[in-house]
């Protein structure tokens, strides 16, 4: 059996996921990066036994939060906690957060997310390939992010 990893591990594997290559950080496209995401949304979680308590959420627009706008794809992991009861407390996400600049092409995109839950029966490959056959996979899978931001944060 599979050994399930606390989330306090998360980061660190999200980090190990995406330095893995033979390649350089920066040398990676987005295309690398979202399978290394992949690989990281694989990985048993020691979760709650509640519905929707681990999840991946891809999502991405052009956002102005700390500077200039700039395009960012945002890769996350999000894991429910639960309090002693067993009741929902918060939430636990780990962001792979892509960034590219301001580009026409990328503005046009708008603004898009999706998630999966794996619990909800769904199969995450079928998922994953639905995304990779939206249009804007054809813009952004071979561009290299200008910043790739690795943090956790609760909400």
């Amino acid at each position: 059996m599979t050994r399930r990893l606390s989330m306090d591990e998360a980061v660190g594997m999200l980090e190990g996921e995406l330095t893995s290559g033979l390649r350089s950080l920066d040398d990676l496209v987005t295309e690398d990066l979202w399978r290394a995401f992949l690989r990281f949304g694989r990985q048993p979680f020691d979760v709650s036994d509640t519905p929707d308590a681990d999840g991946l959420l891809f999502q991405y627009g052009t956002y102005a939060f700390d500077g200039p706008p700039t395009f960012t794809l945002d890769l996350t992991r999000q894991f429910e906690i639960s309090d002693s009861d067993g009741d929902h407390d918060h939430y636990v996400q780990v962001h792979c957060e892509l960034r590219y600049g301001v580009a026409p092409a990328l503005e046009a995109l708008g603004s898009f997310d999706s998630w999966f839950f794996h619990d909800a029966g769904d199969d995450l490959e079928e998922w994953a390939q639905g995304l990779t056959e939206r249009a804007v996979w054809t813009t952004i899978h071979r561009l290299k992010p200008t910043e790739i931001r690795v943090y956790q944060e609760q909400v």
